[in-house]
């Protein structure tokens, strides 16, 4: 019961601060230029690739400009991919079942990428999120300019995260990532991982496919979460963070997109013409995002709670929907997807590893060459 109630109190456990606002910064400046570039040209429904590069800025938050600059190019190989997929499956109109199978497919190949180079935050999460939001919406433009876009996005959060060097001119000799050594005990853990990986988002596709729903994807990001955890209980807090910041991001959402004396449109009634309307939005978009890398590290929960709105926001501005159907999927998604991958992580095998002992496994010795 000590351990239930230790577990209980970290749910709503805030880490302390280490210069937060200075990374959500970074990331909301990342945001902002290239979405009030598009916003200036009319063309906030190609917002959702501008973000989705720009998300780049989230890697390597607190390493000398040196590391940083090098996490944050691996980072950009994962989400830029996750783009050119999405776009690829997009413009083919390819959905419901070869969306499962290539979005599982993709997490358990960014799973090995991710943890072989050491990513933070952990695991392909933001890439198969990229992947499913990007073949959810028509692709308007040519597949170039879509990847252009998020290339130039990525390229872009890259010289901000390494800008702070043109101030300080500091360089740390000698500094390395902490990359895990290969051996044949990590290699399997590694693959272990990523079959996880890949029964829990298709275990989740999967059910959103049979439910008829229109955002599978959901599912299959939700499921990914818990995966990124240390152990089972720091995996099953982040399913609840998950669920929890979903629902109440959600609400949030339905301030902005729903009708009613107490939403926006309420408040501000010019809110309701095209063209305040995407402009308010793709203001949204960076603001939430801006208090989404605020929390991320401290609390996923509440990172969730901004998070969420950012999703649904670029959604919104790519390919309108019905507001209601929009926050009901994906409110029923996240707690698909959360509790299965929830349910992955729990059934090992007696005496399996957890991720935790990646590092630990991975750091072995290579045998010598006779």
């Amino acid at each position: 019961m000590k351990r239930v109630m230790e577990q209980v109190r970290a749910l709503h456990r805030l880490e302390p601060a280490n210069n937060d606002h200075l990374a959500a910064l970074r990331v909301a400046l990342s945001v902002a230029v290239p979405s009030l570039l598009l916003l200036a040209a009319g063309r906030t429904d190609l917002m959702i690739y501008a973000v989705f590069g720009a998300l780049t800025g989230m890697y390597g938050r607190s390493e000398p400009h040196q590391l940083r600059l090098r996490h944050q190019g691996q980072a950009a190989l994962v989400l830029l991919t996750g783009v050119a997929v999405g776009v690829t499956l997009s413009i083919n109109h390819i959905h419901s079942w070869w969306l499962v199978a290539v979005e599982a497919t993709l997490a358990g190949v960014g799973s090995v990428y991710s943890d072989r180079v050491h990513l933070k935050p952990n695991g392909p999460f933001f890439g198969i999120l990229a992947l499913g939001a990007c073949a959810s919406v028509p692709t308007t433009v040519p597949w170039y300019a879509a990847i252009l876009i998020a290339g130039g996005s990525a390229l872009f959060s890259i010289l901000i995260g390494f800008s702070g060097w043109m101030r300080r001119r500091a360089w740390k000799p000698g500094a390395t990532r902490s990359v895990p050594a290969r051996s044949w005990a990590g290699r399997r853990e590694l693959a272990v991982h990523a079959a996880r990986y890949v029964l829990a988002v298709g275990a989740a596709g999967t059910v959103g496919v049979i439910s008829g729903s229109g955002h599978p994807h959901w599912a299959m990001a939700a499921a990914a979460v818990p995966l990124a955890g240390a152990d089972l209980p720091s995996s099953v807090r982040r399913g609840v963070h998950r669920i929890v910041g979903t629902f109440l991001g959600l609400a949030v959402t339905a301030v902005v997109i729903l009708p009613g004396p107490w939403a926006l449109a309420a408040l501000y009634p010019a809110f309701e013409e095209p063209v305040h309307h995407a402009t308010v939005l793709a203001l949204l978009v960076i603001l939430f995002q801006f208090a989404t890398e605020l929390f991320m590290t401290r609390h996923y929960g509440l990172a969730m709670v901004w998070f969420t709105p950012v999703i649904l926001l670029m959604t919104q501005l790519a390919f309108p929907a019905e507001p209601q159907v929009l926050i009901l999927e994906r409110a029923v998604e996240t707690l698909v997807g959360a509790l299965l991958g929830i349910l992955v992580v729990a059934v090992r095998r007696p005496g399996a590893r957890t991720p935790a002992a990646f590092p630990a496994l991975l750091r072995f010795p290579r045998r010598p060459r006779h």
